[in-house]
């Protein structure tokens, strides 16, 4: 049986299944990578390779219907929440788009002695792209569009679960024009991936996905000398000090963590209130998150369909059996059905639970009452994760003193699900190694090439 398959998780249906590639044909793909890369990388391109971007997410926006449908079927995002992705993954293309040459611009430098110097940005060449289920082309745009613009070429490997949606995006960027080589899909095993990266003609590699897999594919590219860039885990608080407004602080816990069905790796899964807060926060929280429904996908109206796989939703639910059984308390939720997880709000969580360690991916969240910002601050930071973080307060000191203490990649301060294409994206301990979106992006691989002139 192939291990490419759409398996829609609202039905159980398998609706389509893909062939793996054979290794002639990952090699006919890294071959093509590789000459393709010879032309599309000259410097004198840039304005070449940014329109081809900028006709690419011309194409997404054409398209969204069509590719919304495919990650309702693969995923189960919700339909409206499917065409806001495929609306920010045709924004990111078009910004690289707009920041090409600002990006390849060569960088002087200031030197102390007679001459010039300059920093020139080249590219590296085929890179390998591992992509997650979660965001089938937010994920995908958001490591090819930098990269395509400094002149590397892709090889896509997309998760087990999005080939159709992957198929549809490849068909994308060769509709625009991109020559043959420039970006490919390549449905690969886990052997044939370790022996992509091990590939001489591959220099780098980037992955979206789980610590496991991660530190799996860090070590590959480690004995091969390869570049690594890891995006993974996150298990994000949400910090309340102050708020002048707690229904509205309330509805941006709920979105922060419901959002994508709760699959989301920034998505806020701690909810860290001070006490004076507390019961007024967990009461008005507990209440909206109990009548949100988990519902068929396709509807308009729907905010949480299933998780993205009846396994995902089985892990979640022995995560939070395994929480009441050792002393948690279930304020509500709890309950799935098939691949339908009820919200779920769990409190009373201690350090010696091994919900504690876990991050929850799914629509469930842990509320922790603490005496103030320095407690607030030693939980936040109390985890092995660090990508994101979410801080409510309406002292602006404070706001800028909680900032800096924070142990993430990330802090928002007063509000929730503002990604942008210009604002990078990216953690600190096991929640990786590297930066998306932004200027950022696209310097992870590239050539950062000294020229100094006499």
């Amino acid at each position: 049986m192939t291990d490419y398959a759409v398996i829609n998780p609202a039905t159980g249906e398998t609706l389509s299944e893909y062939d793996t590639f054979t290794d002639a044909q990952i090699d006919q793909a890294i071959a093509a990578a590789d000459t393709a890369h010879r032309g599309w990388s000259r410097s004198s391109a840039v304005a070449e390779r940014a329109a081809l971007v900028r006709r690419a997410a011309e194409l997404h926006r054409e398209r969204r219907e069509e590719l919304a449908d495919i990650f309702v079927r693969e995923m189960g995002k919700p339909r409206e929440a499917a065409l806001g992705e495929v609306d920010f993954a045709a924004d990111i293309a078009e910004y690289y788009a707009d920041q090409a040459e600002t990006i390849m611009a060569d960088q002087p430098i200031a030197i102390l002695g007679e001459g010039s110097a300059i920093i020139r940005r080249d590219s590296l060449g085929p890179l390998l792209g591992i992509m997650p289920w979660n965001f089938p082309a937010y994920q995908i745009v958001r490591f090819a569009a930098p990269n395509l613009i400094v002149g590397n070429t892709i090889l896509l490997k997309p998760a087990p679960q999005c080939p159709e949606s992957s198929s549809a995006i490849a068909e994308i960027y060769r509709d625009a024009g991109f020559p043959s080589g420039a970006y490919q899909n390549v449905l690969a095993t886990n052997e044939q991936i370790a022996d992509i990266i091990a590939d001489p003609r591959v220099q780098g590699v980037s992955l979206t996905g789980s610590e496991r897999a991660g530190a799996a594919v860090a070590e590959v590219a480690g004995r091969n000398l390869k570049k690594v860039a890891l995006e993974l885990g996150g298990s994000d608080p949400f910090i309340v000090l102050s708020t002048d407004d707690l229904d509205a602080t309330v509805q941006a816990g709920v979105d922060a963590r419901l959002d994508n069905n709760g699959q989301a790796c920034n998505g806020a899964k701690r909810f860290i209130i001070v006490d004076d807060l507390y019961d007024a926060f967990v009461e008005k929280f507990v209440a909206r998150m109990s009548i949100v429904p988990a519902t068929d996908p396709m509807q308009d109206d729907t905010v949480l369909g299933p998780l993205a796989s009846l396994a995902a939703a089985e892990h979640l639910q022995k995560q939070v059996d395994g929480a009441v059984e050792q002393g948690a308390s279930l304020l509500t939720g709890g309950t799935r059905d098939g691949a339908f997880f009820a919200p779920t709000v769990l409190a009373d969580v201690t350090a010696k639970m091994d919900v504690y360690r876990e991050e929850l991916f799914g629509p469930a969240a842990v509320v922790y009452r603490v005496a103030d910002e320095d407690a607030a601050v030693e939980l936040a930071n109390d985890t092995t994760f660090g990508l994101g973080s979410y801080l409510f307060t309406t002292d602006p000191e404070q706001a800028e003193r909680v900032a800096d203490r924070i142990e993430a990649g990330m802090v928002y301060v007063n509000l929730v699900l503002a990604d942008s294409p210009e604002l990078p994206f990216g953690g600190v301990k096991r929640s990786g190694t590297s930066r998306e979106l932004g200027h950022l992006a696209a310097d992870e691989f590239v050539n950062k090439k000294l020229i100094r002139t006499a």
